[in-house]
């Protein structure tokens, strides 16, 4: 009796296991290719701010189920942060918290949403990333967005999408640190 117990609950122990879904994607944004963008040493502020509207980073939607809101497992804000300072130190500036060159970066959207189809699936990726700097004079301020698709067959795997987001915020990080109107600006 006790073996055949065994027997019909063993398998629905690995169902119940199977059917759990992660409920945090992990990223992990990498300091892409920087140039060098300055002769001497310049010295400037820092601050990296979320100003997302949502918790989550990713939606998985699926006709007649409930959506499904999946959070970060670290702060985005934190991973951005370390990203664009080692960013501007390979680039030639020195963080200083008290120089008079400062930047603020704002993220502002960093979402994913999933779409189960019938015979596979459809992400839509996008980053918006707002950057004001100022010098001792002027401020400048500009948005940079970066979007992606991935599709792929029956349902999708953590890991593909979050390599996908991390591959588009290392675009979008790339693109704001090699900017050259903002590393001139910096340099007055």
């Amino acid at each position: 009796m006790k073996r055949l117990l065994l027997t019909l609950t063993f398998p629905l122990f690995f169902v119940g296991c199977a059917s759990q879904n992660p409920t945090h994607m992990a990223f992990s944004p990498q300091v892409p290719d920087i140039s060098q963008q300055t002769s001497r040493p310049v010295q400037i502020s820092l601050d990296t701010i979320d100003s997302r509207n949502a918790e989550y980073v990713a939606r998985f939607m699926e006709e007649g189920t409930k959506t499904r809101l999946v959070g970060p497992s670290e702060p985005p804000k934190l991973l951005l942060d370390e990203v664009f300072r080692n960013g501007f130190t390979q680039a030639g500036y020195q963080i200083d918290p008290s120089a008079t060159n400062s930047i603020q970066v704002q993220l502002e959207e960093l979402q994913m949403d999933v779409t189960k189809k019938t015979f596979g699936y459809e992400a839509k990726h996008s980053v918006r990333i707002a950057v004001q700097a100022r010098n001792s004079s002027q401020e400048l301020v500009k948005r940079y967005k970066a979007k992606g698709v991935l599709k792929g067959p029956l349902t999708p795997d953590f890991a593909t999408l979050e390599m996908d987001m991390n591959k588009l915020l290392g675009q979008l990080t790339g693109e704001i640190l090699n900017d050259p109107e903002l590393n001139q600006f910096l340099q007055k």
